[in-house]
């Protein structure tokens, strides 16, 4: 059984482009081996990722993200069963949040998106407008 699962949480100290290099590479090298896909958005010191695979999988790759220091207030906003792999192509792709314009996508016009409130397909579909709009960054392909 195939699951996507979405989190969100606060980065503990700056994240520099060190930080995500290496965030980056680990987890291309380990979901490419593991079949685990997704996307990871960082900046404004929040991160966003969308993990896909196989329950048992991904299940025990969240357990060890949640347990690592370099982040805190890390939430589940969704998890689902699919037949279907919506970033399929990734082992790990990456979208910058610090981008002026991919922060504009993350905004309402009233309110700024808060991930930690908004519900898990508000924020997939924020996902989803900054692929489209071309913000993936370097991600090898699986």
């Amino acid at each position: 059984m195939l699951i996507r699962m979405l989190y969100v949480s606060t980065a503990v100290g700056p994240l520099t482009t060190t930080v995500t290099g290496t965030i980056l590479r680990s987890a291309q090298a380990f979901n490419a081996d593991n079949g685990i896909t997704g996307v990871l958005c960082q900046g404004q010191g929040v991160w966003l990722q969308v993990l896909e695979g196989r329950r048992d999988e991904v299940n025990a790759l969240y357990g060890r993200i949640s347990a690592d220091k370099r982040h805190k207030n890390v939430q589940l906003i969704a998890v689902e069963d699919i037949t279907q792999r919506r970033y399929g192509a990734w082992a790990m792709a990456h979208v910058d949040l610090n981008d002026a314009n991919s922060m504009l996508a993350l905004n309402s016009s009233d309110a700024a998106f808060d991930p930690y409130a908004a519900t898990g397909e508000r924020v997939m579909a924020h996902i989803d407008a900054l692929i489209g709009a071309g913000k993936v960054m370097g991600a090898p392909v699986v």
